[in-house]
């Protein structure tokens, strides 16, 4: 005797949401955290820039914890899912993963590339040097400076860059994804111009310059 489609359907549902849950587990161990890695740089970037940084704060939540977890489901089924997912998949790792950015490696980076600021600001606002759509800096008008600074400021320039290798490097290193470099890199070339001043020039994603307005 069949059984009514409806009497079914807990089964086929509490399939689906293994089928989910299983799927979760192996996501949530291989899949970039952009949202972390982009409050990481950041929270970096800010600290680099100091007081010029200009970019509006990420959202907080009243615990003051950056607010990147999605909203809770509201109905029975996703309560159920969530349920399932708690059971299959630890809390610590269900949410989404922090981005470690305190290592001592990281931390002399970003002590080297925050004293290197105060000497490449003014070079940035004449327009001399500019941001790469990769996440480095280049000479973009030597014309800019006086003859006789011409060499410290291209120095200047390439230490700048070593630093920041590394820093993406590191960063990716510390977090055991060497292979995260790259998603570490393009997600630090767009907040170094998002946090950057007006006047700032930078690269658009085709290499043109163009100077960031207020």
């Amino acid at each position: 005797m069949n059984l009514p489609a409806r009497r079914l359907l807990p089964g086929a549902l509490a399939a689906l949401l293994v089928t989910l849950a299983l799927s979760a587990c192996v996501t949530v161990n291989i899949y970039f955290p952009a949202a972390a890695a982009e409050d990481a740089a950041r929270t970096i970037v800010r600290d680099v820039l100091g007081e010029e940084a200009g970019g509006e704060r990420p959202q907080e939540t009243p615990d003051g914890t950056p607010q990147t977890q999605p909203e809770a489901f509201h109905d029975a089924a996703g309560r159920l899912l969530v349920s399932a997912l708690d059971l299959l998949v630890p809390p610590a790792h269900a949410q989404s993963p922090d981005i470690d950015i305190r290592t001592p490696a990281i931390n002399a980076l970003r002590a080297s590339l925050r004293a290197r600021n105060d000497q490449l600001r003014p070079h940035f606002r004449s327009g001399a040097i500019g941001l790469t759509r990769d996440g480095s800096v280049a000479v973009r008008d030597l014309k800019q400076v006086p003859l006789r600074e011409r060499a410290r400021v291209q120095q200047l320039v390439a230490e700048e860059n070593a630093d920041r290798s590394a820093l993406y490097r590191e960063i990716a290193r510390a977090n055991g994804h060497p292979d995260w470099v790259d998603e570490i890199r393009e997600t630090f070339a767009r907040v170094w111009v998002q946090e950057a001043p007006a006047g700032y020039w930078y690269q658009d994603r085709q290499g043109r310059w163009q100077r960031k307005g207020s």
